[in-house]
Formats: structure tokens, sequence, C-alpha cells
């Protein structure tokens, strides 16, 4: 409860998305005292994921408009003469133009109850106490499994990354809030989500590889080697898919965690490289996507990424496969060869592979598919950047350049989170901050004033943007994303296997628009039901959602939910529901931009519409360097034989929540530690 909350710390970070979580976890890494606080009652914020109840009660809570006239404001009481009150907002303005739809029968899902939920209870904020893990614990399910990094990974097709000794299948994976609109407390979900992964596993949302799954070298033979795997149970269900009503949606809501921002990991960027310095990777698991398609003249196509790829590919002619591989070499190095794109740097990257003597199709794929950068904007220096970035993460772990977390992105967050509890930092859901308490002396911060009317004293202050009220946001010009989340009944590109993470880009259908991002995913992420498809779209706003986005999902799907319908729509993905919503996209934004806030209060941004989260994970050290110069941004965990405890350490145990984050929590992190490497020992 908020009365045992300490009221000193040195850090107070406002928002659980993934920058905040990053930032709270260096910070609580390196010895300092934190509070994590959120008023929402799931962690991730804008980069959280729901079960499909948890989705509608979203959905329902950012269609209503809510008055706040009537907010009570006693906490201006408690404001001193020579202090100044920064307020911050109590209503979340970063979603806007929500509108969902069911294409089946919506009446016959009428009393139908999800599948495991537990009952709504109501139930004060939760406060995780020191080396407490935020978020439901739920095992890792066996499926999936390839430890990044590992060469001797246990027998399962997920990717938890770490060091050959990452005791990452052995460890629970963090949790998340999927059921937080059955769930009031985070506190109350862990068996039964738990529950739900091992039945989801039963059930063949995913089927394991055979012993010794490796990850791949850099041909990649791991992602076909799984495709191989997995493709035995679905050869007749690939011709006549499954008929999915909307009752069966809801009752196994809980089999479904729907993410509200799409995005994937590069194998080689900088989130990963950060999962696995700081050891975070041990509390979650990934999946490689298994292919990358393009749309070119109305249809589907597969295009080919690797070398083995490209020489198997059919598509192809046999000079096309020379002109590809050999652009693709240059791509590699262009830093070498200046001479040969100098002269078109002041052009686009469209305009420059013109020049290349690839033909028509190359270029479709070279610019959509693997640079995947904007026609008529992205320089040619841009496009060379991004295609040698796609080429240089090929092959870690699988024949893509990008993995996705099972359970889906919201993971992420709760990652760090729990690194940051596990290492002194406290958490508080559904904890509101109604303002920044700012010392007109010194013009710096000093605390924040809770919805109880306790002050916290600090020296530093995170904020994320959308609990930055509109007085202080006067001057900033936003952008927005678009975005929709569809349930299908097959996959976009029908092949052998129905277990594939694709990722597709739709070039702008008319000029003005933009290209859109597709990622479909599959039972086998865990994010959706067996015998149905999760799939994201995501372009930079130029309108409403639907208006940007329901072009290209009527090109790709079949909307009717009639039964006579022409030939070309019945071969298409069924849409059993859809939503659609814009979501600000606060990155990019300086500091300078925010009205008032003074030196010690940090501002973290949103998602944004890049494919990658390298926004997140520089924005994250760039904040922590400059409250900690002298500190290292998230280290690695010590060995725990270097761990030297002296009498006087230990005795202090019991002092509750004064503890010093060196003393448990760091023991408890290192106990388990060491207790999953020796399982992964056992297991060699």
């Amino acid at each position: 409860m908020a009365d045992n909350l300490p009221t000193e710390f040195d850090v107070v970070v406002v928002g659980t998305g993934l920058p905040e979580s990053i930032i709270a976890a260096a910070c609580a890494r390196s010895g300092q005292r934190v509070l994590h606080v959120d008023s929402r009652n799931y962690y991730g914020g804008n980069w959280a994921s729901f079960s499909f109840s948890g989705l509608l009660s979203w959905i329902k809570e950012n269609q209503q408009k809510a008055d706040l006239s009537d907010e009570c404001e006693d906490w201006r009481k408690l404001i001193l003469e020579d202090e100044e009150a920064i307020p911050l907002s109590s209503k979340d303005k970063t979603i806007q133009h929500v509108e969902d739809f069911c294409f089946g029968d919506q009446d016959s899902a009428e009393g139908v109850e999800e599948a495991g939920a537990l009952p709504k209870l109501r139930v004060p904020g939760a406060l995780a106490a020191q080396g407490e893990s935020p978020g439901p614990e739920k095992e890792s399910p066996a499926v999936e499994g390839i430890p990044l990094g590992s060469q001797g990974s246990p027998a399962v097709e997920g990717i938890p990354l770490g060091s050959q000794e990452s005791p990452a299948v052995e460890e629970a994976s963090p949790g998340s809030e999927k059921e937080n609109a059955a769930v009031e407390s985070p506190g109350e979900e862990p068996q039964s989500c738990s529950e739900a992964a091992r039945a989801a596993a039963g059930d063949g949302a995913g089927a394991a590889p055979g012993p010794g799954a490796a990850p791949s070298t850099a041909d990649g033979d791991s992602a076909p080697q799984l495709a191989k795997t997995e493709a035995a149970p679905s050869e007749n269900a690939a011709q006549e898919p499954k008929k999915i009503t909307y009752s069966q949606i809801v009752r196994e809501g809980r089999r479904f965690n729907i993410d509200l921002v799409s995005k994937l990991l590069y194998s080689r960027g900088l989130l990963i490289d950060l999962l696995i310095k700081s050891n975070v990777s041990r509390y979650a698991e990934f999946k490689n996507a298994t292919r990358v398609l393009a749309f070119r003249e109305g249809k589907v196509q597969q295009v080919p990424c690797s070398r083995a790829d490209v020489f198997n590919s059919r598509q192809l002619t046999m000079v096309e496969k020379r002109m590809l591989m050999k652009f693709l070499t240059f791509c590699l190095d262009y830093e070498q060869h200046p001479e040969e794109y100098q002269e078109h740097e002041s052009s686009t990257f469209a305009e420059f592979l013109q020049t290349r003597k690839l033909t028509p199709s190359l270029q479709h794929f070279i610019l959509h598919s693997i640079a995947m950068v904007a026609q008529t904007e992205s320089s040619t220096l841009e496009g060379l950047q991004a295609t040698k970035k796609f080429l240089q993460c090929l092959g870690r772990y699988g024949n893509t350049p990008f993995l996705f977390p099972l359970y889906g992105q919201g993971e992420i967050p709760q990652c760090f989170c729990r690194l940051c509890a596990v290492f002194g930092g406290i958490y508080c859901l559904r904890h509101a901050v109604r303002c920044l308490v700012l010392d007109r002396a010194s013009g710096r911060c000093k605390a924040i004033v809770d919805q109880f009317g306790q002050r916290i004293s600090a020296n530093y202050f995170i904020v994320e943007d959308s609990y930055l009220s509109e007085s202080t946001c006067t001057n900033v010009c936003y952008r927005q994303i678009s975005r929709a989340v569809l349930i299908t009944d097959q996959s976009v590109l029908n092949t052998d296997s129905e277990q594939q993470v694709s990722i597709l880009t739709v070039p702008p259908l008319e000029p003005g628009m933009a290209a859109v991002r597709v990622i479909e995913l599959c039972s086998s992420t865990m994010t959706c039901m067996k015998d149905t498809y999760l799939v994201h779209l995501t372009c930079p706003s130029t309108k409403t959602a639907r208006e940007d986005l329901e072009p290209v999902v009527q090109k790709l799907f079949n909307l009717n939910t009639e039964k006579e319908t022409e030939n070309e729509e019945l071969e298409k993905p069924r849409v059993l529901w859809a939503v659609y919503f814009n979501m600000r996209d606060s990155s990019g934004v300086e500091k300078s931009s925010y009205a008032g806030l003074p030196s010690n209060v940090y501002v973290c941004s949103g998602p944004d519409s890049a494919l990658g989260n390298d926004c997140a994970v520089k924005q994250a050290e760039t904040i922590f360097r400059e409250m900690f110069p002298a500190e290292e941004f998230c280290p690695p965990p010590p060995n725990p034989e270097d761990i030297i405890y002296d009498e006087d350490e230990i005795e202090p145990e019991e002092s509750g929540l004064n503890n010093s984050p060196e003393t448990k929590p760091e023991t408890s992190a290192e106990e388990s530690s060491s207790e999953g490497g020796a399982a992964v020992t056992k297991e060699e």
C-alpha cells in the first residue's frame, strides 16, 4: 500500500513503457533507489499486450470520452509557498479513432465466458517489494526454444537470448498482464496464466523439434528445419481452413496476446545486444520470423533473403540471381566503393536502383522487402544503410534478420521491470501521480505528489510523454501512427507449413499514401489460438487508421460475411475480427519543446512507427548517461562465485524496504542464475 512507501528515492519513473523500463532497470542495476509507478493496471503502456477480453476492455475504455472536469484537486493544498506544481494528466490521450468490427455472428458469443478466466476482484494498488517480480509469472512452455548464442541448446524451438550457460529455458518468464480485464491485481494471475500457457502448448500451438536444435549458422538452416517439423498437422488444413466463430475467439481469448505496437527485433540490433549484455534475455523467449514477403502485381510472393534462398528460388531467373547477389555483395561494403554511389547521393534510393541494371521485380524486392524504405523520401545512403543492416542480421538465428518475442512485444518491458525489481526497485500499478513539485529557488523538481496525497522526493524524475498535461505540450507537434489488428482464418501466403511468422511491405496504393507494414503471426508465437492468425498493419498516419489501412486490408483479405462471394475473394484469408486505431508517435521530440520542465525531469517517448526498437534503446541510454555519466549502462550481472558477503552486509536483511539493493535482491538473482545454469549443464 502507499502508506508503506518510503518517502525518498534516487529516481522516480512514471510509466512502464519500454524506454522507461530500460532506464529503471539500468538505474537499479547501478545501485540507485528506484520507484516505478503507472496509473494503468497493466505493464507496458502503449507497448503492452492484451488477451482478447483485455483488448475489448481497452477498446471500450478508449472509445469513452471521460469528463475530467470534476476531478478532485486537493493535492494543490500540499504545495508550499516556495514551490510550484506541474500538473500531470490523468487521462491517456495518445489513442484516437478506435473502431472495431466483428465479421461473424456476434450474438452467438453472448453469455460465453473466457476459458480459465479468474473472477474479477477489486484489489487496491499492488506494491512489488524489493526482489519481487512484476507481472504474472508464467513458466516458459516447452515450445519453440533456441537459446541465442548458445551452442548446446535444449530441445525446444523458441529462442531465449543469452550466453552458452543461459538458464533461460529453466527460468520462469517475467509474465505479462495478459488478462488485465479479468483480473485487477497482477499478483493474482500467475497460476492461471501458466496453466493457459501449458494448455496452449499441449493443443499444438507449436511443435518442438528434435533434440539439439541449435541456432543456425550463416546459411540459416534453423528456420526451414522448424517449418518441416511443423508441417505435418497442417497439410490437410491448408486447403480448407476450419470455420472459426466469434464465440470460439471469446472462449479462447486467453490464448491471444495482442500487441498495441507491432515490431520485430533485428538479430543484431541494439535491443538484442542489450538483452544479452544485461542477461535480461533469460526472462523471455523468441521465435524466428520465418519469411519475408512482397506484394507485387496484386499477388503475395516470398522474397529470397539468404544466399541459399536466392539460388534455390524458382521465382528468379539465373541472370536475376546473379544480378541480385552482385548488388547485395556491393551493399555489404558499399563504404569501400564511394565512387559507385556518390553521384547519386542526392537521388532517392528507388532512382539509384534504376541505375544498377536490376530488373523491375528485383528493384521491388530490394526497395520494399529488404531495405524497407520509403519509395519517394529515402535517399540513396539511407537505402544502402538499411540494406546493409538487413544483410548483417541474416543468419545469426535463422534465415531472416528478425526475431519475435513469444507471448508478444509486451513481454520486453516486463523483462526489464523484473530486472529492476530484482535489484531493489519498487513497483506500483494503478498508482497515479498528480503533479511534479518544483522548487522555485533552485528551479529543479524535488518531489511528486501521488493520488493519496503522499509526497515522494527524488533526485531525478522520468516521465512518459502521455502523462504530461496539455499546457506542458502546447508547443509540441506530434506525428500519428495508423494501426490495425486482424484475426484471420489462414495465412496471406499458404505453404506446406502453417506455422509461419511473416513480414510484408505493401507499397503505397495511391500517390501521397504511405507504405503499409504487415506482420502476420501464427499460433506458435503464443499470440493467437490454433487455426487462426494475428495480423498487424502499421503505417505513418495521413488520415484516420481505418482510412489509411482498410484499402490494404481489402487487397489482402476477404471482408465479406456472406457465403456467396467471388472466387478471388474465396482464395483470400477471411477476416474474423478487426480493430483500427491511431496512436501518438512522440519520438524525435526535443526536450526544449516541452514548456516549463526542469533540468532533472526527463521525458520518454512512446512507440515510433519504425520496425525495430533502436529509438527506445538509444533514448534510454542517453537519459541514463545524462543522469549518471560515471556508471555503466546495464552491465552484466556479477558471477555468483565472485560475490563476497561480509557479515555486516547480511545483518540488515530484515529492515524491509530500506535495504540496500546490493544485498538481498542481488543474492536472489544470482541464486536463480546458478540454479538455471546447473539445469542447462544437466541437459547437455
